[in-house]
């Protein structure tokens, strides 16, 4: 599944792993923030919001390690890259 696709179609759900400070310091509309270092934490928590979950973060470093990390936990889920390139794909269509 393409995550073009996910996003446009919001057939899943976006979760920003970058500190909550970050996240308040601009976020994408509607997705929610679990900090990297709380996803150990909050695995069900994750495994109840609407897969397919796009991870993103600053650069994508961070969100491709809570992908491997859920990918381990059975949750279907895709790293997005930075947080500003997953909202220019979702702005692109609203």
């Amino acid at each position: 599944m393409k995550i073009e696709t996910i996003i446009k179609e919001k057939q899943g759900t976006i979760v920003d792993v970058r500190s909550h400070e970050e996240f308040m310091g601009g976020h994408i509309v509607d997705s929610i923030n679990i900090p990297l270092n709380e996803i150990p934490k909050r695995v069900e928590e994750l495994q109840n919001l609407k897969a397919p979950l796009v991870l993103c973060c600053a650069s994508g470093n961070r969100s491709g390690q809570a992908q491997l990390f859920l990918n381990e936990h059975g949750i279907e889920c895709y790293n997005g890259g930075s947080w500003l390139d997953v909202n220019y794909i979702q702005s692109k269509n609203s």
